[in-house]
């Protein structure tokens, strides 16, 4: 049996269709927080066993890991959120709720795999190099800089003009909003577990999810879903900055695949693994795209300038660790991908 808490959601409902697919017994735990679910979703897989309940009552996990021999953990509360007034409920979500989920496996002595839903937000901005001092991590942007229209962050020693590259699992952590912080003590804690225990632990470093399922528009969802939503409601999407920030944009199938890679593979694998394309795209041109494939009328995406603290300019992946230790390599073509998402009903929330 595979357990895959918050199996009710975007990623995680796509990986217990693609276990189901392959003969797996699966269970789910899932809250159907509000902020993600106004109703038990439609698309639930029947074959899955539902259990209805919070990651962070240790009663509820208990139970649910009765006659599990892997684990999936993708609940979480996802997304920017609207302030810091979120911490709170991020840190008891994501930190508290892997806490609970820890002792529990510990206290049964479980002896099998942990697959973790991680997130590209552990780096902060991405990788950069500098012509003078080679790679260098710059400061987060000054807001005098960004209210100016001044985007790209500069060299901190000489305040030179930086080259963008793909970043890759070694790189240092800087998390830099209270969610990355949340998946970077949750890695901790259960790398922390895995030294314990000798449990393998995998966390898969999500880059830009899109796909069918994806939330309408929230302060908790991603830069697709918002565009998506604004163009089914006939309104142009609004692009912050100047539409160049990279991103590596990922499409659930592929993200759902890695995850069943690490929790089948023979030998177990362990470690931290960018799950990316390997392609960067600018937020300016996915907007385009997603714009062009949504037909016409579709409105045309409109360049705004406004931008948000929390967000870093660029960041996107080297997919070569996956790739060679996990044997994951992502599949589906952006282009089409983006016209499947843009016929795709967003949910409803």
């Amino acid at each position: 049996m595979i357990l895959v808490t918050g199996g009710a959601g975007f990623i995680g409902s796509h990986i217990v269709d693609e276990l189901v697919a392959a003969g797996h017994p699966v269970r789910v735990l899932d809250s159907l927080l509000a902020p993600a679910h106004a109703r038990r979703p439609d698309y639930l897989n029947p074959a899955a066993e539902l259990v209805e309940g919070d990651v962070r009552d240790p009663s509820v996990v208990a139970a649910a890991l009765h006659g599990v021999e892997a684990v999936c953990h993708q609940a979480a509360m996802v997304g920017l959120g609207l302030d810091v007034l979120d911490v709170e409920d991020y840190v008891s979500h994501n930190d508290l709720g892997t806490a609970v989920l820890l002792k529990s496996l510990a206290a049964r002595r479980f002896p099998g795999r942990l697959v973790l839903a991680s997130s590209m937000v552990v780096y902060g901005e991405g990788a950069y190099r500098c012509a003078g001092h080679g790679r260098v991590t710059p400061a987060p942007r000054a807001t005098a800089d960004l209210a100016a229209g001044r985007f790209e962050p500069r060299c901190p020693s000489c305040g030179g003009q930086l080259e963008p590259f793909a970043i890759v699992e070694d790189s240092p952590l800087d998390p830099r909003n209270v969610y990355a912080a949340t998946k970077v003590h949750q890695e901790h804690l259960c790398f922390a577990f895995a030294r314990e225990t000798d449990v393998t632990v995998t966390a898969l470093r999500y880059h830009n999810v899109y796909g069918p399922r994806m939330p309408r528009d929230t302060p908790y969802s991603g830069v697709a879903a918002i565009f998506a939503s604004a163009l089914a409601a006939g309104v142009a999407p609004r692009v912050f900055e100047d539409g160049g920030q990279l991103r590596d944009f990922v499409h659930v199938r592929d993200v759902a695949h890695a995850n069943v890679i690490a929790l089948t593979a023979d030998p177990t694998v362990a470690g931290v693994f960018n799950v990316a394309s390997g392609t960067p795209t600018s937020v300016g041109e996915m907007a385009r795209v997603l714009a062009d494939e949504a037909g016409a009328p579709a409105p045309r995406p409109v360049i705004t300038g406004e931008y948000r603290l929390g967000d870093v300019r660029h960041v996107f992946a080297s997919p070569d660790r996956a790739r060679e230790v996990l044997g994951f390599v992502a599949a589906e073509d952006f282009r089409a991908g983006m016209a499947e998402f843009s016929r795709a009903p967003l949910r409803a929330v």
